[in-house]
């Protein structure tokens, strides 16, 4: 299993034109490794988006999903640095989602991914969760082009904090997929098949949108020496 958890947070949003190039030296030298140094965070990755939005995706992998509820991590979004409380004013259109793993299959992470992110109708949750087993994870990790690929389900909407409260609420994540590749040509084709009008909302799949993102930075609990 590629992920390195049972859990995950996923967050995609904007920021202001102007502060894209501060947000960036921010978010990769303050703020990821405060968050990697937060007990159950295991690794933290950025993406840049190259067709469709928001133009930033961040994952997060933890060890539980109590780690995203933790007394540690809500001190945290509830103490944020000068740094945070300054960057936080230029976020836009905030979703953050706390996720189980549903499933997460193949090896290795590619330096592109598709993300597909949709609702469920009611009572067809498992049979969309289904159709992406079979039609997804199953059978595209390891074809050509593509690597990995990952299935998360909202499992609790986010807390309000003092940092959230300085961007806005956030929208919550119902379900997403997250399919890796090294072409994205190979993406190009794989996100036909997943969104085109036999994939996911023939499956009871709604409010289907999908991106295509490339890797900007990750980080790794392993790289920590200690607190920040």
């Amino acid at each position: 299993m590629p992920l390195l958890g049972p859990a995950a947070m996923l967050l995609a949003f904007d920021v202001e034109p102007a502060f894209v190039a501060e947000h960036d030296h921010w978010h990769s030298h303050e703020h990821l490794p405060e968050r990697l140094s937060i007990p159950g965070f295991l690794r933290g990755t950025r993406w840049t988006a190259v067709r469709g939005g928001p133009r930033f995706l961040v994952l997060y992998e933890v060890a539980s999903l109590g780690t995203l509820t933790s007394a540690a991590y809500l001190e945290r979004l509830n103490q944020p640095s000068p740094w945070t409380q300054q960057m936080m004013n230029h976020y836009r259109g905030m979703s953050r989602g706390l996720c189980t793993v549903v499933a997460s299959e193949g090896l290795g992470l590619g330096s592109q991914v598709l993300v597909v992110r949709f609702g469920r109708a009611p009572g067809a949750e498992d049979a969309v969760d289904a159709w992406l087993r079979q039609a997804v994870l199953t059978a595209l990790p390891g074809q050509p082009g593509l690597g990995s690929a990952h299935l998360l389900r909202g499992a609790a909407p986010p807390p309000m904090t003092n940092e959230q409260r300085i961007r806005g609420a956030d929208a919550d994540v119902d379900g997403a997929l997250l399919l890796s590749a090294y072409d994205e040509r190979a993406l190009v084709r794989a996100e036909a098949a997943i969104v085109g009008p036999a994939g996911l909302v023939q499956a009871g799949a709604t409010q289907v949108r999908s991106a295509v993102y490339t890797m900007h930075y990750t980080l790794s609990a392993a790289e920590m020496s200690g607190p920040v």
